[in-house]
């Protein structure tokens, strides 16, 4: 976590040019001119100004926590903080979609993306004014115009968090210092969209591929994450959402415009193999990269939010199972966020990643692992017990990074946009889309069933293929609102789970209880998790409650007040409606 360290030092340089941009005073030459002079004198200091742009990515406001573990979920897939108490005005209702613009979690993470815009803005300005831009040695060129692109990229990854979360949001592309009125209307997404899309473009021609010459391995933004950022950008423009004037899910007419920049763009990173390409094992782009602090190898792993430990990032400990500490006497970690029962039976039994996205256990004292309920599974890629070293520390930030963007998001937005501009998905989308899928059932790729062929179908393919993959990144609800699916599949989900609870088909002849022990490196089962309870019980085996553990307060956890047409987004934070005349409160919040 190189760049965490550069970052740090940083912290006074990003915190003067936050301050210097924010302010205005009626001085021909205000004293801040001196400092921003002098942030952007050299090039070691434009980079700090860079590098702390990157900083506000990693509070918990951010991607720390709320951005990365609240603000995803209740999903088809996996559930925030169960309700044990009455609606508290804060993360419970957030997961529940019970949100009143009062809400606790909500005026952080908003002021936080635009802090992170006001950062970028002031390094977007004057980076390229800047002597050695045009006029340097040929190595501060290239590294001016690399820190340049990272900002362009940095801002739009904080922009498409804006709109993806709250539609229509106050948008400026220059620092405050230079905003005639600092109180600004909404802007229409896709205009912010539009801009994006321009900015990215230009991005892609300033930044180096990962492992160019020169070029250190670490977590800076590179090529490939600016080209894949730009098509994920773009099919959320060409994708559905909430609109202020009709209160309605809808996309635009152009839409194949955009969903031509997402294929093209992730033609060319496809074409790079030597840059980007799959990890061989699933397992191991979590296990032994992001909980071992280390960078794929493979750059499967494109833009990743780096952490550092004590600091930044409660993955982990929020969302993974419980674990101990050396020398500490009790269990560590919240476990917040659930798996739903369905989701886990949603995966074929051969399918390698049920096993890295579930986790079923809390972690023993012992080394042991106590297998919980099925209602108490909890989301899985990122797990204490697989960071390496072990944790030393009973604080809650364990310095995992968190993924934005990997290959396998690359392959399978390809396949989406090739499947949609052709009526029906080429011989290059099936291709894009069975290589995730072979990855997935390593060891068994003869038991894949034929990939569908007709345009229905094969989208119907990649909704579920994106949730096996990505389930538990931060991805699944955004996909279910572009593609307008969000409130059918809670629907879906709830019926689901209500058959199993009812023991109906097709979970009819699931084990009612399963039986289990501890292997070296994982839950040994002492029967079928896809059969009824055996009569005898296995001996040396514990017992853990399984469907029988399901009632129907855990069915009606799920999403439990989404209504369509309005929950797809968030209602803005009052403190930033009373600060601000003109932003309004829309889709009838």
């Amino acid at each position: 976590m190189k760049m965490m360290k550069i970052a740090y030092y940083a912290g006074w340089i990003a915190v003067l040019m936050t301050t210097v941009s924010c302010k205005k005073f009626l001085d021909k030459e205000p004293p801040s001119a001196f400092d921003e002079r002098y942030i952007f004198s050299d090039v070691p200091n434009a980079t700090s100004a860079v590098i702390g742009a990157y900083e506000p990515l990693t509070h918990q406001q951010a991607y720390g926590s709320r951005l990365s573990l609240m603000y995803p979920y209740d999903n088809d897939e996996m559930i925030g903080v169960t309700n044990t108490t009455a609606p508290d005005n804060s993360s419970r209702d957030l997961s529940r979609y019970n949100l009143q613009a009062t809400n606790a979690q909500l005026p952080g993470p908003f002021q936080q993306l635009y802090l992170g815009i006001e950062r970028t803005n002031t390094c977007i300005k004057h980076i390229p004014l800047m002597a050695q831009y045009k006029n340097g040695s040929t190595t501060e060129q290239q590294q001016l115009r690399r820190l340049h692109g990272e900002a362009l990229t940095l801002r739009a990854q904080y922009y498409l968090e804006l709109i993806r979360n709250w539609g229509d949001v106050p948008a400026q592309f220059e620092p405050s210092i230079d905003q005639p009125d600092l109180f600004l209307p909404k802007t229409d997404r896709d205009t912010i969209y539009n801009q994006l899309l321009d900015d990215l473009k230009l991005a892609a021609d300033l930044v180096p591929w990962r492992n160019e010459p020169g070029v250190a391995a670490d977590e800076r933004i590179t090529k490939g994450a600016v080209k894949g950022l730009r098509a994920r950008i773009a099919l959320f423009r060409g994708g559905y959402s909430l609109r202020r004037a009709s209160r309605k899910m809808e996309r635009t007419a152009d839409y194949l415009a955009y969903y031509k920049i997402a294929r093209d763009e992730c033609a060319d990173i496809m074409q790079r193999r030597d840059k980007h390409t799959l990890n061989p094992s699933f397992q191991s782009v979590f296990k032994d990269g992001l909980d071992s602090y280390k960078l794929d190898p493979y750059g499967e792993v494109m833009f990743e939010i780096a952490m550092a430990v004590g600091l930044t990032g409660n993955l982990g400990y929020y969302d993974g199972p419980r674990f101990f500490v050396a020398g500490n006497a009790g269990q560590l970690g919240n476990s917040s966020i659930r798996v739903i029962p369905t989701y886990f039976y949603s995966f074929d039994s051969l399918d390698t990643r049920r096993d890295v996205t579930n986790a079923p256990y809390y972690n023993n004292a012992d080394k042991t692992k106590t297998v919980q309920t099925i209602v108490n599974m909890v989301s899985g890629k990122f797990r204490a017990d697989w960071i390496t070293p072990a944790p030393t520390t009973t604080a809650q930030q364990l310095g995992i990074n968190w993924p934005v963007l990997r290959f396998s998001d690359v392959l399978l937005m390809f396949a989406e946009a090739d499947n949609e501009l052709n009526n029906g998905p080429t011989g290059a989308a099936i291709a894009a889309y069975e290589e995730v899928r072979k990855r997935g059932f390593k060891g068994n790729e003869t038991k894949i069933g034929p990939t569908p062929s007709t345009k229905e179908t094969f989208f119907t393919a990649l909704v579920n293929e994106r949730s096996f993959e990505f389930g538990g990144e931060g991805i699944r609800k955004y996909d279910l609102i572009r593609w307008n699916l969000l409130y059918q599949k809670i629907q879906e989900t709830r019926d689901n789970y209500t058959k199993m609870m009812n023991r109906q088909a097709p979970y009819n002849t699931l084990p009612q209880v399963m039986y289990y022990k501890t292997g070296a490196t994982a839950i040994i089962w002492g029967n079928s998790l896809y059969q009824p309870t055996p009569a005898t019980v296995p001996s040396g085996y514990a017992k853990a409650n399984w469907i029988s553990a399901i009632n129907a307060s855990w069915i009606t956890n799920v999403a439990q007040l989404f209504t369509p047409n309005r929950s797809e987004l968030l209602p803005i934070p009052q403190t930033s409606l009373e600060a601000n005349h003109k932003l309004t409160q829309d889709y009838g919040y």
